[in-house]
């Protein structure tokens, strides 16, 4: 098992364009490795630094293939791999544009709701494309859950950490009309760092957050595609 050790909670990787792991890339990784990937076929979206996908590698993964729209995250994903002396395929490519069948899909989205107001105010210095996810926060995650059952194997599992300020149960909604069997697997509560903090009033004026409140519910949703069998008793229906 690889261990990230997350940055102080929500702080940005300083001076690069890419984001550093931090406690919803841990709780991702801790949740795929409860699941297993032994032997399996694993891709990582939004990869980031890499860190999910050379997890995946270390923990007995067939292949591991790491994907971020980010040229500084690919080249940076590419480095640690390296470094880390892992097999990890790394490319650059749209969500959207991935296609494959994989044992297990894994995504750490972008997705921290985003006003549409450009003051300084709301948005902190760093790399925002990793965070800054539209008013709802499911600019990346609505076409993720319209998107994971081409990439699925029959019985694969996507596995998607998000904020609950990005609307957990519209994410289980969305996989389950997708045809995919979705449930919370795990969670954590974490302090709210620079980006929720700098919005803690935008999100409260929304109703999306208790006044005062400033600590922040992660979770892991995991959503299964049908197994061969089911697929096949669906067809002759």
């Amino acid at each position: 098992m690889t261990t990230v050790s997350p940055a102080s909670a929500g702080e940005p990787a300083i001076g690069t364009d890419v984001y550093l792991p931090q406690e919803d890339t841990a709780l991702l990784i801790d949740a795929m490795d409860t699941h297993g990937v032994r032997g399996a076929r694993v891709l990582d979206l939004c990869t980031g630094t890499g860190a999910v996908a050379i997890a995946a590698a270390a923990g007995g993964a067939r292949e591991a293939v790491a994907v971020d729209s980010s040229h500084s995250a690919v080249e940076h994903a590419r480095a640690a791999a390296c470094a880390a002396g892992r097999p990890v395929t790394v490319r650059h490519a749209d969500l959207a544009a991935e296609h494959g069948r994989f044992e297990v899909v894994t995504c750490n989205p972008p997705y921290v709701p985003t006003p549409t107001l450009s003051h300084p105010a709301f948005h902190p210095a760093g790399p925002a494309h990793a965070w800054d996810a539209g008013v709802d926060g499911r600019a990346v995650l609505d076409p993720l859950c319209r998107h994971a059952p081409t990439l699925l194997t029959p019985g694969g599992t996507l596995l998607v950490v998000q904020s609950e300020f990005a609307g957990v149960d519209a994410s289980i909604v969305a996989l389950e009309g997708a045809g995919l069997a979705a449930q919370v697997i795990a969670e954590r509560w974490i302090p709210f760092g620079p980006v929720l903090t700098a919005r803690a009033r935008w999100l409260e004026h929304r109703g999306l957050l208790e006044y005062g409140r400033r600590i922040e519910r992660l979770v892991v949703i995991a959503a299964r595609a049908p197994d061969a069998t089911a697929q096949a008793r669906g067809r002759h229906r």
